[in-house]
């Protein structure tokens, strides 16, 4: 039961983020590195991703392959939130400590998405496994 509420929680949650791509567009804009093209292509990229794999979470057959997707996101997006850490003078209505915060947080969700979509019982209803 605790696998499961978890599991909706990050799917939603991570369906809402990806819905705040183009809601809040221009601060996701403003997140992407220099060095990387296109950036408004990418943030909406990674926002349909983020839907598509948040919901992805809660449906059983496709549930392991989203948290996987899920995982390789994090992955890609670290180096947005590298960028906000490494230039805290363009995000001043945020603290510094909190920036940095966010760098190692990530771990948190990917730990969170191993074990309500990748581990072995998460595939599954979960309803019959132990929790």
């Amino acid at each position: 039961m605790t696998r499961t509420i978890l599991r909706w929680l990050l799917g939603l949650s991570t369906a809402a983020q990806g819905v705040n791509h183009f809601v809040m567009q221009d601060l996701f804009v403003k997140m992407m590195p220099d060095y990387l093209p296109a950036h408004v292509f990418l943030v909406q990229l990674s926002g349909v991703l983020e839907v598509l794999i948040g919901l992805g979470m809660l449906v059983p057959r496709t549930r392991r392959l989203s948290g996987l997707a899920y995982l390789a996101l994090l992955v890609a997006v670290f180096p947005a939130n590298l960028q906000m850490a490494l230039h805290p003078e363009d995000w001043a209505d945020m603290p510094e400590a909190g920036l940095w915060i966010r760098l190692p947080f990530q771990l948190v969700f990917a730990a969170w998405a191993w074990w309500t979509c990748v581990a072995p019982g998460a595939s599954s209803d979960g309803e019959r496994t132990a929790s």
